[in-house]
């Protein structure tokens, strides 16, 4: 897989790049797996919930596979699809008695493999899904579960991918993108390998209408706004925010302050997330 670049034909074709078409197989989605949506787009009985969402191109919805629960039964990957929902690519596997469905690829899949899920111990192989407790330490795994039955949940974006890192009793240990260390219950399911669509993040937009056309409407900054807009707006001329630390439009701390709420799960941390210094 490559990213493709473009003749600079305009200015917004010469700072573009599109990931290759090229790896997908199919270009019409499987008609029974697919339905129509409306998007809230950050609204909630009129009222504006999230800022900066908007129009953008109509969707389909790909029904997605997020159990996978076809146990101790071969699937083959018939097509790789291009999904608008979500970063990473999705794949249409059919069983043996004929049952289709969309699942998420990881990196290195490709049409014509056949993949397997087992709670038992099965081969560890790209695109087998099994529980936990039967993954060796220092694996990449990713579309893990974070309560046994319920579904992929963890590591589920282009790119993303969780490591074993050993068992505690009735839970494995398993390491973050973020590098936080976590408690997963052994028997929850996890697929072996990272999630594919590497390169998603070194694709380039290139121009504003782009982002339109995805959902995404223009920010302003609160240093050029009005005073009774944003606590950063107001003075003559380019100036300064005027405050000790940033604030949000409602007049909260906008930098630094942590935003996890349910603190019912601390005691499945083992360690907190690397925090990124800024500078």
């Amino acid at each position: 897989m490559a990213i493709k670049l473009y003749k600079p034909t305009t200015p917004g074709r010469r700072k573009a790049s599109v990931i290759d078409q090229r790896v997908f197989t199919r270009k019409k989605p499987e008609k029974k797996l697919t339905f129509g949506f409306k998007r809230n787009v950050g609204r909630a009985r009129g009222t504006i919930t999230v800022r900066h969402k908007g129009g953008g191109a109509k969707r389909l919805y790909r029904e997605i596979d997020f159990r996978q629960n076809k146990f101790d039964i071969p699937g083959k990957i018939t097509s790789i699809e291009y999904d608008p929902n979500r970063t990473c690519f999705i794949g249409l596997i059919v069983w043996p008695d004929g049952d289709k469905r969309y699942v998420l690829l990881q990196e290195g899949l490709k049409v014509g493999d056949q993949v397997v899920y087992s709670k038992s111990a099965i081969e560890l192989k790209i695109g087998n899904r099994l529980s936990l407790k039967h993954i060796p330490t220092g694996t990449f795994v990713s579309n893990a579960e974070l309560l046994p039955g319920k579904g992929g949940q963890l590591a589920r974006s282009a790119g993303t991918s969780l490591i074993v890192m050993g068992q505690e009793k009735d839970y494995m240990q398993l390491k973050m993108p973020s590098g936080e260390i976590r408690l997963v219950n052994k028997e929850c399911l996890a697929s072996i390998g990272r999630m594919s669509n590497i390169e998603h993040s070194l694709v380039r937009i290139g121009k504003a209408g782009r982002t339109r056309r995805m959902g995404i409407r223009p920010s302003v900054r609160g240093k050029v706004m009005n005073p009774r807009e944003h606590p950063h707006g107001g003075g003559e001329g380019k100036q300064p925010i005027g405050l000790k630390y940033p604030k949000t439009p409602w007049g909260k701390h906008a930098l630094g302050v942590k935003t996890r709420k349910r603190k019912s799960t601390n005691k499945y941390i083992v360690q907190r997330r690397i925090k990124k210094r800024r500078k």
